[in-house]
């Protein structure tokens, strides 16, 4: 995507359901875990670049033994740092102790991070400071085993706010407003209560102390202290959970917004963001790795049973479709497919802007990401092509020579690498001008491929503020002299702010939302601004199920085109030489490539939970009102 857009984090768990020993000596190690999840983590790093945290669990150990390990990054390459650190302790336990390389109990004695269990999450920061402390695993640590609590979640809550009164209320002091910490205690209260309750079940019982603390470890019923801590939950979420003694979960939202996958066998249970990451760490079929339904937790309890529980009924399934225009990698199956229908149903649009001229056209993107939308767009190019070709011969069968049929054969869609992005260039100078210059180089062009009489089509992802396509592509594009520059972005405009894990928070800084501002002062609309301003303001105190979301009427007046054509002017310099047209995909087309995820609020304002209405009028009045602070 030209424009950086931080999104949403990645998450890996994994428990082995064999002893140790079984590893080391099906595999030659008992640190199969730790391999496992090192792939495992480093396989969805594009999900994360901001830190990194993993966390262990060795179970049934003798008190007096540490049984939790957790190492977090934020440095440039966190995945590599924390492996990096993991091996170097295990390395350097295993020469000051020779004896313990043939032993995997001695190893799982005495070696942190080598355990059964085990917790990955890739940071993307969209709250809160890159510092190490905002890096997930979040630890609640306690004396008794069963209350332990590790938790790491790609999510984002719209109610924080109110979470955190409401733990308030029941008499915590959290010891910051940040959504993992307000989650984790709000788990935690209902996992103590739940270890209370189990406890006088147990002297009731007849049990000693000691004796009770294993019956409570079996009994403790996850679902049931899931289902408690999140009735109040709005926002999009996959949560994993850890318990000390050796329970773990993962627990999506009711919307299905962000992603979650599991794959068990008799050796172990995985849940990851991503398939194909399960895919590859453990050479498993596609067919094999399930998605977790919406609403449900995979629930792994210490026995190893595995079981998929509903937690809250689910509503109408709104996966988020970003994750399939540009999040997750495109080496899945099916997401791979759907990018390159991205690019075939967008290519009408083209054609129209080019006036059905292939010949004259040369396709190309912006790296890397682009790519497969680019090869759906060629492909259907190529089929416009060959069905003008058949057409031509038909209609010329009984003139034709040998000769012309080979020179008609000659005609290809023109494809070439026009965009080359350079490494980050260091914008050291601070005056403005000095600054601008730099960044119109973050991009390259391939030179003496573009005629003057050729359109250039060029598709990106996305468009979201047009920052780089102003300062860069386009500047950088023109300079090969095209007659027209022809920007396609695979996803429809985007128009409304992301409250559930995508780093969207200000409608001022989405060129859409711009451009529409534009328009209605070029029309003398800007009653509207006003309107839409006091209709938000008047719902501030409203219950998020009575909120509406009124900043649909801030773009009501004006088709697609119209904003489209705003925004290929906007983005257009007064000395741009070449016409530029800007296309973007329709929501229909998004649906009909994407139908496993319909979640489309940043492109329609239909947002799956009722916090999203509150969050996007809450954006409006920040922006009216000259705010700089997220919605969220």
């Amino acid at each position: 995507m030209s424009d950086a857009l931080k999104h949403e984090c990645g998450i890996a768990l994994l428990r082995l359901l064999k002893p140790l020993e079984y590893y080391k000596e099906k595999y030659g190690s008992a640190f199969y875990g730790i391999q496992k999840m090192y792939l495992l983590m480093e396989k969805q790093h594009n999900r994360g670049q901001d830190g990194a945290g993993f966390a262990s669990i060795k179970m049934d150990v003798k008190p007096g033994q540490r049984y939790i390990s957790r190492v977090r990054s934020n440095q440039q390459q966190p995945v590599q740092d924390i492996f990096a650190q993991i091996n170097d302790r295990i390395n350097e336990e295993l020469t000051l102790h020779p004896e313990y390389n043939d032993s995997a109990a001695l190893q799982k004695e005495h070696i942190p991070y080598i355990g059964e269990l085990f917790l990955g999450h890739l940071r993307y920061g969209t709250f809160g400071k890159n510092s190490i402390e905002s890096v997930h695993p979040f630890l609640r640590q306690n004396n008794w085993m069963h209350r332990n609590l590790i938790v790491a979640g790609n999510f984002n809550m719209t109610n924080v706010t109110q979470l955190f009164a409401n733990l308030v209320e029941l008499g915590q002091h959290p010891k910051e407003l940040a959504d993992t910490v307000t989650i984790m205690e709000n788990i935690g209260h209902f996992l103590d209560d739940e270890v209370s309750e189990l406890y006088q079940a147990c002297k009731n019982e007849g049990y000693t102390k000691q004796e009770a603390s294993a019956v409570i470890s079996e009994r403790l019923n996850i679902a049931r202290i899931l289902k408690r801590a999140s009735k109040q939950w709005d926002g999009g979420y996959a949560m994993a959970g850890l318990l000390g003694h050796g329970d773990s979960f993962v627990f999506r939202d009711p919307a299905g917004i962000r992603p979650a996958y599991y794959y068990q066998d008799d050796e172990i249970a995985v849940v990851a963001s991503e398939r194909p990451a399960i895919q590859t760490v453990f050479n498993v079929p596609f067919e094999k790795v399930q998605e977790l339904d919406p609403g449900h937790a995979i629930i792994i309890k210490k026995n190893g049973k595995v079981s998929v529980e509903e937690i809250i009924p689910p509503v109408t399934k709104k996966a988020c479709s970003f994750e399939r225009i540009y999040f997750s990698r495109g080496s899945d199956a099916e997401i791979y497919k759907e990018r390159k229908e991205l690019g075939r149903l967008v290519l009408p649009q083209v054609l129209e802007a080019i006036d059905a001229d292939t010949d004259n056209t040369v396709f190309s993107y912006i790296p890397n990401t682009a790519e497969t939308s680019f090869y759906g767009m060629v492909e259907a190019a190529q089929d416009f092509l060959n069905q003008r070709k058949n057409n031509h011969i038909l209609e010329n069968r009984h003139t034709l020579t040998a000769e012309t049929l080979e020179e008609l054969l000659k005609v290809k869609i023109r494809t070439e690498k026009i965009a080359i992005k350079d490494a980050k260039l260091r914008t050291f100078i601070t005056e403005d001008s000095s600054r601008d210059d730099l960044v119109a180089h973050v991009y390259d062009v391939t030179y003496g491929v573009i005629q003057p009489e050729d359109n250039l089509v060029i598709i990106d992802d996305s468009i979201v503020r047009g920052t780089t396509l102003k300062k860069s592509i386009i500047k950088m594009m023109d300079r090969l002299n095209p007659k027209s520059i022809v920007i396609v972005s695979s996803a429809p405009q985007i128009r409304y702010p992301d409250c559930y894990g995508i780093d969207m928070a200000k409608l001022e800084g989405l060129v859409a939302f711009r451009a529409a501002l534009e328009l209605l002062q070029e029309r003398g609309l800007q009653h509207i601004v006003d309107e839409v301003y006091q209709k938000s303001k008047a719902q501030e105190d409203l219950p998020d199920s009575e909120v509406i979301n009124h900043v649909k009427e801030f773009y009501a007046p004006f088709t697609d085109q119209e904003i489209s054509d705003k925004i290929a002017q906007m983005l257009s310099s007064e000395d741009t030489k070449a016409a530029v047209k800007i296309i973007f995909q329709t929501v229909d087309n998004l649906h009909k490539a994407c139908p496993k995820n319909l979640g489309d609020w940043y492109f329609t304002g239909d947002y799956p939970t009722p916090g999203g209405n509150r969050v996007v009028n809450r954006a409006f009045i920040n922006f009216y009102e000259g705010n700089d602070a997220r919605a969220y």
